[in-house]
């Protein structure tokens, strides 16, 4: 039977542009969408069809704005980066031999539909490769759908299955919840679901029209409402099948492909492996962006289907059992009743061995006529041996998590030796997030199950272990076939790449476990103290409030950024120096700071609002953190969220204690030791100073921070060229503020801001700075350079932070990633340093019973130490944290001990 494969070319265009990262060639024209779009043609091409057309928008309007000058008014403009890359992909498309569509006063979707029509009637079966929604209007028994980037099929069933109506019904569909996107109106509040539902029941929209009087509710009021503005909405969402056309379907043949053009163009566009292929005599449909760039794209293999078992007899699971044992890699997942470790009771185990195949095993699925099942107990006692055989290589997909679920249920696990977040992380951190769904989607061309769609969300959520066992097995083995999956793609490339394998083998796996024994131990937590602060906090709030009032006259909700406008900007006449984005006067933080000069009321709404912060997230709310079966907090630390490798915390978030404020200091005083121990903080002392010299060389700061002394003091006295003991404490914050600045790109603004001067003595500052410190200078904008040229700057260890933005028109972005290009290398190199050093803590104390690592903050480790063993444990942990990194100058690490962590600090 003959084929037609109709391409939604703008479609996929702004897919690829939104879905990939903002890949360059070398020359820093963007590449990113164009890219997609050629890898989604080369899968095309592949599959041999008689015919087949990449229709997109022409220029002009449509006659859609005639008919409502409104339609698609919401949408911006097309960014400039994607503009760029609408011509070359034209000159590609038709270099390949693809013929071209584009039809003025009228939509690529108009084009296709009255093709796609035509070559039904003709008895050709027809895929319209698209990503819209609004195309399935036209499915029928010949007509299909075909999403290449999700990997995705909508036949007859699918639809039904997507919309929950038929694809008849789909124009009336849409009719009735509108489209933001297009800006066509719809029944106000009418979703989907409410669409449908009406729509089983009346079968048209205009049966449903003419029984909108029996509709009852706010809903049959919107309707009631929506009545005269529905045709116009109908006309507008339904797809021209009788365009004119100069062509039809039997018209559309492949041309040969102009290779003499395809080769100017990869060679322009740095697609390489594209090129590749095609000087070496083959047909190069696909390009791949350069290696310097950015990672390699979408990989067709491990695309295809699994097959799933469902285990529920032991004689079933002993099947299983030697095929894990002999495993080379054992991929695992668990599910589970809870998003947080400490509390999850385990509904089931997944594993898997070969890609595409895989098996779950249900211990706790209870809805009402659920099948027997193994219990918890003998599953895990069966598996427990497999776990802790640290030499079976083990695999997970954030597999942290499942290491602490299984910790709960006493399996302590061993072996990880492979993680496909830290595999996506390492390899690229900033090219998509690094949760299964979205590697698959990238990595693997493979849409995933996702939970929702068999547990449901919000509150029609079920429990996992409501779920039917089928629909289980599909998705859990799936979650440990796909971990495999990704594996199998995303290591080999960090193989190629030496430097990013050593910082995944030697810092990020290693972690994994320090991490998991960690967040077990938690951390002791005083209720009772924390309930003191918050009632000081409140009672400073009241006080706090009564003097805002009497500032300003009167009262008003402190809360209400509305009221603030009245009563700083209206009543008060304070300068608007910061403006919302709808043009407004700001109140947020940002703006306060700049009018605290002018009048008292904005200080007092800043201290107001960091003590209402402190109140809220961490005194009111750190005591319902505490674990009932531990009685500990027990935060949850993120090895992949952080581009430039520092960990996050969340859960609470034990990071973002303020320190700068005494209340925010006093907040530690509730972390706290028990009986017959003592809380130890560790601190790097201005660490990323000390990797600044020693990745610049600069002399003058290599000597100032060799020295053991002051190094502000002496970057002062370099400055001001006057002997240390001369220099003022205004001089000295100059000298720490451009000391610490500059790693983050500081300008000559921002310093004046910072230290309260005009911006000539902040450029003079700065002047004499690099003037006394040239080899600083010097790297910075070798740095920046470096950047430019290869895409990415790298840590001292090999860690990479590519930088799209450094190809960016806009100057503001451009801008931030110079900024970041600088500051990466000392921000990751310090993150680099404290994960070494955290590897090389948990080696030495692993056997011991007197010292436990408690947490991770920034620059510093905080442990809990037996009293009689804190001076050992002192002198062990400064020798290994200062051992963590050879630099041109020492690593200096100040140790505190007391009763809590305040003290400690």
């Amino acid at each position: 039977m003959a084929k037609l494969i109709l391409i939604d070319g703008s479609s996929y265009l702004y897919r690829a542009f939104h879905a990939l990262p903002p890949l360059t060639n070398a020359q820093g024209e963007p590449t990113g969408a164009l890219f997609g779009v050629v890898n989604m043609l080369r899968s095309t091409l592949k599959s041999a069809p008689e015919y087949l057309a990449f229709v997109a928008d022409a220029p002009g309007p449509t006659f859609r704005e005639e008919m409502y000058p409104q339609y698609k008014a919401n949408r911006p403009s097309m960014p400039d980066d994607l503009r760029s890359q609408v011509e070359p992909m034209l000159r590609i498309v038709g270099a390949l031999g693809f013929p071209i569509l584009r039809v003025t006063g009228v939509e690529a979707d108009d084009v296709i539909g009255t093709l796609a029509v035509q070559a039904r009637e003709q008895g050709i079966d027809v895929v319209i490769s698209t990503g819209d929604k609004d195309f399935a209007q036209l499915v029928d028994d010949r007509i299909t759908l075909v999403n290449t980037m999700t990997n995705t099929t909508l036949d007859v069933d699918g639809v039904f299955a997507k919309f929950g109506v038929r694809p008849d019904q789909i124009v009336d569909f849409l009719t009735l919840t509108g489209d933001s996107v297009d800006n066509v109106p719809g029944v106000e509040k009418c979703g989907p679901k409410t669409a449908a539902k009406w729509l089983a029941e009346y079968g048209t929209l205009e049966a449903l029209i003419a029984s909108a009087d029996k509709v009852g509710g706010k809903i049959g009021e919107n309707l009631r409402t929506a009545l005269p503005r529905l045709p116009l909405s109908k006309d507008l969402v339904t797809i021209r099948i009788n365009t004119p056309l100069e062509v039809g379907p039997t018209d559309l043949h492949q041309r040969q492909s102009d290779n003499e053009s395809l080769l100017e163009l990869y060679r322009r566009y740095d697609f390489k492996a594209a090129l590749k292929e095609l000087e070496a005599g083959g047909a190069a449909p696909a390009a791949a962006p350069a290696a310097a760039a950015a990672p390699a794209a979408l990989i067709e293999a491990f695309s295809a289907p699994g097959e799933y078992e469902l285990i529920t007899t032991r004689e079933a699971l002993d099947t299983w059992l030697p095929r894990l044992r002999e495993a080379s890699v054992l991929a695992f997942d668990t599910e589970t009743t809870s998003i947080d470790p400490m509390r999850a009771q385990i509904v089931g185990v997944s594993f898997a061995v070969e890609a595409g195949k895989a098996a779950y095993v249900p211990v706790a699925h209870d809805y009402p006529g659920a099948p027997t099942q193994l219990s918890r107990d003998e599953v895990l006692g069966a598996l427990k041996p497999i776990f802790e055989d640290a030499s079976i290589a083990k695999l997970g997909q954030h597999a942290k998590y499942d290491i602490n679920v299984l910790s709960t249920h006493g399996v302590d696990v061993r072996g990880v030796a492979f993680d496909s977040m830290l595999e996506s992380y390492v390899f690229n951190a900033t090219a998509t997030r690094h949760d299964m769904d979205s590697l698959a989607t990238r990595y693997l061309g493979y849409t995933t199950i996702k939970y929702e769609e068999v547990a449901g969300k919000g509150a029609k959520s079920i429990p996992f272990g409501q779920v039917d066992l089928d629909t289980a097995t599909r998705y859990a083995a799936e979650d440990a076939d796909v971990t495999l999956r990704l594996h199998q793609a995303l290591y080999p490339q960090l193989q190629a790449e030496p430097r990013l394998l050593k910082v995944y083998e030697e810092i990020e796996i290693p972690l994994v476990p320090i991490l998991a024994k960690m967040e077990q131990r938690g951390v002791l937590i005083d209720i009772d103290e924390l309930r003191r602060q918050s009632q000081q906090l409140g009672k400073r709030m009241v006080e706090l409030q009564k003097q805002a009032y009497a500032s300003a006259g009167h009262e008003f909700n402190m809360d209400s950024p509305k009221q603030l406008q009245a009563v700083l900007f209206d009543e008060l006449g304070l300068p608007v120096r910061v403006k919302t984005p709808t043009g407004q006067p700001s109140t947020n933080e940002e703006a306060l700071e700049a009018i605290a000069d002018a009048h008292e009321l904005p200080r007092v709404l800043l201290e107001y609002r960091g003590l209402a912060k402190l109140r809220s997230t961490y005194t009111d709310k750190l005591a319902g953190t505490v674990n009932e079966r531990t009685g500990r907090v027990h935060t949850s630390y993120h090895q992949a969220v952080a581009a430039t490798g520092r960990l996050s915390s969340a859960d609470p978030n034990l990071q973002n204690i303020p320190i700068r404020t005494e209340e925010g200091r006093r907040i530690r005083q509730a972390f706290i030791a028990p009986p017959g121990w003592k809380i130890m903080a560790a601190d790097y002392s201005q660490i990323e100073l000390r990797i600044m010299a020693h990745l610049s060389g600069d002399e003058g700061l290599l000597r100032a921070l060799g020295n053991g002394g002051d190094v502000h003091r002496a970057t002062a006295a370099e400055v001001f060229g006057i002997p240390p003991e001369e220099i003022t404490a205004n001089q000295r914050s100059a000298a720490k503020a451009i000391n610490f600045g500059l790693m983050y790109g500081m300008s000559a603004f921002g310093l004046a801001r910072q230290l309260n001067i005009d911006r000539g003595e902040a450029s003079d500052y700065m002047a004499r700075y690099f003037t006394r410190y040239p080899g600083v200078r010097d790297f910075m904008e070798a740095t920046r350079s470096q950047a430019h040229r290869d895409g990415y700057v790298e840590t001292l260890f090999g860690r990479r932070l590519y930088l799209e933005e450094l190809a960016s028109r806009n100057q503001a972005r451009r801008a931030g990633a110079e900024r970041a290009a600088v500051n990466a290398p000392m921000q990751g190199t310090a993150a680099d340093i404290i994960k070494r050093a955290m590897i090389a803590v948990a080696a030495w104390i692993e056997t011991r019973d007197d010292v436990h690592m408690l947490m991770q903050v920034h620059d510093e480790l905080v442990f809990e130490v037996r009293e009689d063993a804190v001076e050992a444990v002192r002198e062990g942990v400064i020798e290994r944290m200062s051992g963590a990194a050879e630099l041109a100058v020492p690593l200096i690490v100040d140790v505190g001990v007391g009763a809590n962590w305040h003290e400690a600090h």
